[in-house]
This record gives structure tokens, C-alpha cells and sequence, in this order.
């Protein structure tokens, strides 16, 4: 199902160098074209820049639309495009029987982990490495452009999820339903649980109830407890 593409070290990394790699093979000419292409601010380019940090949102929409390989786009190394091409397709248009492109989108795993137990994990959406899924599989799960992989950590959930399993989050799916597996942000904290409802609160349950009791968290406006997205999907090393 997935295909991982392993990421060099980010030695010499810089986004000044991934803006620049993005437009000698776009073919756009400026900061202003990008930030319309990507249907963002021209700011936030320049805020990318200043940070030396390219949001995982921009490597995958870019990724798709060009036909970019996003191994070459952050380190410079492989082939500039998928098909080794330069003059892929649109990723949105209809698909093409035989065509790479068209057969795959990447999910980007992120270094942020999901706490299945105790401790505090903070958010990163930094990216570790992109993921291949055929896409007409994840176009009939969610919205792709807002999936992210994640790993768990702690044995809270198990047998379900246990300690380094991966999952495969659609952060566009927050509306709750009972008995699902969603990942939540607790302040700092990344937790994935059941969700349930009673009024007013909503229920963190563990699978593994023998050693984590359901946790009732109060909701309102000033709650710091926010449903990031739903798990759909879900693999396991075998070691």
C-alpha cells in the first residue's frame, strides 16, 4: 500500500534553496506567482524564507500539481520530477491508465508523535519522509492535501494501536464520532483516543481500559482541547 522515499540528511538546507529549486522547475518567475499558485499571502513567503522552513502543505500541493519528486525538492537529490520528466502533468486532472504520476499521491510523515500513555509530545509538523498511496484509495477516504503520518507512542490504545505504529490522519475530519480514533491536541500534547460525548465534555477512552480510565475533558471557548483529525488507517513493523 505505501512506499516510502527515504529523506537524505538536511545538511545545507535552506528554503531559500527549495523556493528556488520550485521555480527553475515550475516555471514560476516570482515570490507573488508562488504565493497565487499556492493561494497564500506573498507574507507568508517571506515568512518562510526568514524561518528557513517550507510547510508540508507546500511541498504536497506543488508535489501533485507538478509532478514534482519531493525528494529533489527539499534535498536536490533524484530525479527532478516522478517520471524523471519535465513535463508532468497535473496531478488534479483525470487519471491515465499506466500513468506514475496519476496512479500515486505522498502523504508526508511528520515528526510530531501521537501519545498513546503518559508524557507531553509537542507539535512539529517538520517532515521526515513522504509516503506513496494510490490515490484513488486516499481520495475515497478523505481530503488529501490535509492527511499527515504520524507515530505513536505509549501503549494506551492497545491492542489496537501499540508503541511506534504509524498512522495515517485526515486532519479535515474533526467532526466526532462515537467509538472513532481521532487525534487530539491537549496543550503541547498530541493524544489519540476514542472519542465519545456527554454533555457539555467530551470522553478520551483508551482501548487499553485495564490501565487508562476514560478522561472527561470539559468543552467551551476557552477549552484547550481541540479534535485535530481523524486516524483512517493505520501499519505495523513486524520486528
Amino acid at each position: 500500500m505505501k512506499r516510502a522515499i527515504p529523506q537524505p540528511p538536511v545538511k545545507g538546507f535552506s528554503a531559500e534553496t527549495v523556493l528556488t529549486r520550485i521555480m527553475n522547475a515550475t516555471g514560476i518567475r516570482s515570490q507573488s506567482e508562488l504565493a497565487r499558485v499556492l493561494g497564500i499571502g506573498r507574507q507568508a513567503v517571506t515568512d518562510a524564507k526568514k524561518r528557513s522552513h517550507i510547510p508540508a502543505d507546500w511541498y504536497l500541493y506543488l508535489c501533485r500539481k507538478y509532478g514534482l519528486n519531493p525528494q529533489w525538492l527539499e534535498s536536490g537529490l533524484g530525479p527532478m520530477y516522478i517520471s524523471g520528466q519535465g513535463d508532468a502533468p497535473d496531478l488534479d486532472s483525470e487519471s491515465v491508465p499506466g500513468s506514475h504520476h496519476e496512479e500515486f499521491s505522498y502523504v508526508p510523515k511528520v515528526r510530531a508523535r501521537l501519545s498513546a500513555g503518559g508524557g507531553s509530545m509537542v507539535v512539529d509538523e517538520a517532515v521526515d519522509s513522504y509516503y506513496a498511496f494510490r490515490h484513488a484509495w486516499l481520495k475515497r477516504k478523505g481530503q488529501i492535501s490535509q492527511m499527515r503520518l504520524m507515530r505513536v507512542s505509549g501503549d494506551s490504545m492497545e491492542p489496537t494501536l501499540r508503541d511506534e505504529d504509524v498512522v495515517l490522519i485526515d486532519l479535515s475530519q474533526t467532526e466526532t464520532y462515537t467509538g472513532k480514533i481521532y487525534a487530539v491536541g491537549i496543550d503541547e500534547e498530541i493524544v489519540v483516543k476514542r472519542l465519545d460525548k456527554v454533555p457539555g465534555k467530551l470522553v478520551l477512552v483508551s482501548d487499553n481500559r485495564q490501565f487508562y480510565p476514560p478522561i472527561e475533558v470539559d468543552l467551551g471557548d476557552d477549552s484547550n482541547v481541540r479534535v485535530l483529525g481523524r486516524v483512517i488507517w493505520m501499519s505495523r513493523e513486524v520486528m
